[in-house]
């Protein structure tokens, strides 16, 4: 079997997400464009659909070996290699016209994310990390370039997006997300992926949502922790497979276990 070094999974993802873009961005806003309801009563459109079917087509010809798991064809093969897909992160903002959705590609090897890209083209950004190799941003038309968080080291300061009130509310923690943002400078609901970029930037210091998939969070975790960052679920349980997620930049994130899971 043939050994890929990170950086080649790296640049093979880089490549996908741009053909990915294209499909994407071709269908986003589009009259014809066709949603359905899947029976977990969340929606899909054509577009997430043909965006997945491209980048398992161009898994299955450059890493045949490879196992996959898409948020919409589900899982094929069981390597210990596997890439994780979610084609429109944000579903809901792309039918709607709202430009912060992405595609999400992750690598996976024994269980643990080692390769995260993220790919928003309404945004005109695009974000990526190997464990090891640092973590990038590139705008379009710019050269890519570093990133990393915030120094920010006390609660009192930081700026944090709770994402969904709903989802704390769901998961019986809604107290626990009142008094974290009673707590903190500023608060927001950015969603979506974009607010664990923003976090990766150095823009926010906290991230936290409830009812997620392994494809919502793959790609999101080496981002946020080659940029220097730490990423568990908000029990603190690494990896993306517990359904929840907490992104701090690091030096809160002790703090911010410990202040929601004694509210």
């Amino acid at each position: 079997m043939t050994e890929y070094t990170l950086a080649d999974d790296l640049s093979l993802a880089l490549a996908l997400a741009a053909d990915a873009d294209l499909i994407s961005l071709d269908r986003f806003t589009a009259l014809d464009l066709e949603v359905t309801t899947k029976p977990d009563r969340t929606p899909v459109t054509d577009a997430d659909k043909a965006v997945e079917r491209g980048i398992r087509a161009g898994i299955a010809a450059a890493r045949p070996g490879d196992s996959i798991l898409g948020e919409e064809f589900g899982e094929a093969g069981n390597s210990r290699r596997q890439w994780i897909i979610d084609p429109i992160d944000g579903t809901s903002n792309f039918l709607r016209g709202v430009p912060i959705w992405g595609t999400l590609i992750a690598l996976a090897i024994d269980g643990v994310p080692q390769v995260g890209v993220v790919s928003s083209p309404a945004l005109g950004k695009r974000w990526w990390a190997a464990t090891g190799h640092g973590a990038f941003a590139q705008a379009h038309g710019a050269e890519p370039h570093p990133i990393s968080v915030s120094k920010v080291s006390s609660l009192e300061s930081a700026s944090i997006s709770y994402n969904s009130l709903s989802g704390w509310d769901q998961a019986g923690r809604l107290d626990a997300a009142v008094a974290l943002t009673r707590a903190t400078w500023r608060s927001r609901a950015i969603g979506d992926m974009w607010a664990y970029m923003l976090l990766a930037e150095g823009a926010l210091d906290v991230v936290g949502e409830f009812d997620l998939q392994p494809y919502d969070l793959a790609a999101l975790i080496p981002i946020v922790c080659e940029a220097g960052g730490s990423f568990t679920s908000v029990e603190g349980e690494v990896g993306p497979w517990h359904g929840s997620a907490l992104a701090t930049n690091g030096v809160l994130h002790d703090e911010v276990l410990n202040f929601l899971n004694s509210h």
